[in-house]
Order: structure tokens, then sequence, then C-alpha cells
């Protein structure tokens, strides 16, 4: 069930043409459902081929805020996340907030 104070976000971006996530879905998406009155992710769905990756995903996005993440995000993944998509992941994040900003922004939230 979706809370009333909460927005759907996608970040998109790119991975190696030798991935399997381009192979299967052409591009990397992460999904973000965030809280607008206090900026933290809630949720979150991401394109992946093993249901451990998006698991992992969660467990460095979830209970952050998209915002105030935004200075370490990069860091953190560098340094936890190993997957031939690693770049694909900050890009996605990246992608999301911006779109997140304008939608903040352009509904006065």
């Amino acid at each position: 069930m979706c809370d009333d104070d909460t927005v759907y976000i996608i970040g998109e971006s790119r991975t190696n043409m030798d991935n399997a996530i381009t192979v299967i879905y052409n591009s990397f998406y992460i999904a973000f459902e965030v809280n607008v009155e206090t900026d933290e992710i809630v949720d979150l769905g991401c394109t992946h081929t093993l249901s451990v990756t998006e698991n992992f995903i969660k467990k460095l996005f979830i209970g952050k805020n998209i915002i105030n993440f935004e200075k370490d995000v990069e860091k953190e993944i560098k340094k936890r996340y190993h997957g031939t998509s690693q770049k694909a992941v900050i890009v996605s994040y990246k992608d999301a907030l911006k779109k997140y900003v304008e939608v903040k922004k352009k509904f006065n939230l």
C-alpha cells in the first residue's frame, strides 16, 4: 500500500554491453519510493539478473535521505558494490535525485 506522502522516481543509466542487465533490459534502472516530508528512501527496486543484487542495493539506499546521501553515495558504492554495473548504480541514483528535486519544486512538496 502506497503512503500519500511518497513519490515514485526512476533513475536510468547504461551498463557495459557485456553486462547481463544490458543484454536483458538494455538499460539499468533504479526505482525509488521517497517520503517527500523527510526525503527518506522507503523502498527501492532495480533491474537485475540476480535477486542478491537488488537486495544488496536496497541495503545501500533504504533509510537514507535521498538528498543528503548524495555526497556519500559514490564513495559508499565504490567501497561496497563490486558488480560490473557499479557506475550504472551511481548514475541511476544521480538521475533519480535530479528528477526528485524537480518534482518537489514543481509540486511544491
